[in-house]
């Protein structure tokens, strides 16, 4: 089901958080989805901005297009077209858990702010083992064998 940032309240304290670009999707988000899935609350997808995916690459489908394809993922319930800060959404979620990579461990751990958010309103920060790609490295290879 794809939520409006005012549909929120309907499932704050209730779910497991996700977020990201999931641009371009791959194995390694579905192992994400899947092991959050595993924590045994419904999984909400927070999908980040078109802005916030171009410091990263160019777009190559837009955000509420993003959003239709992972509500069609089984280990989904709710997906949320993000028009807040990740901050803001844990406020306004509140999640149960706040799931992530474990690469962000390797980068201290997620934000200081969403850490203090968390922190704050007793919010769980869940470290999964899913790292088995990277769209950013996914998109360089593909470029590194267009430019040959």
């Amino acid at each position: 089901m794809i939520l409006s940032t005012a549909d929120l309240a309907q499932v704050a304290g209730k779910v497991v958080m996700v977020d990201g670009s999931f641009d371009p999707l791959h194995d390694g988000h579905i192992e994400y989805f899947r092991q959050a899935a595993g924590l045994g609350l419904p999984v909400l997808c927070n999908v980040a901005p078109d802005s916030w995916t171009e410091r990263k690459h160019p777009v190559m489908l837009e955000q509420a297009k993003r959003a239709v394809v992972l509500d069609a993922i089984r280990f989904i319930s709710y997906v949320v077209i993000a028009d807040l800060s990740t901050a803001s959404t844990l406020e306004a979620v509140h999640p149960k858990i706040y799931a992530k990579g474990s690469d962000w461990k390797a980068r201290g751990g997620i934000p200081h702010e969403e850490q203090t958010i968390c922190d704050r309103l007793g919010i769980e920060v869940v470290y999964l083992d899913s790292v088995l790609n990277s769209s950013t490295e996914l998109l360089g290879r593909i470029k590194g064998g267009l430019e040959k």
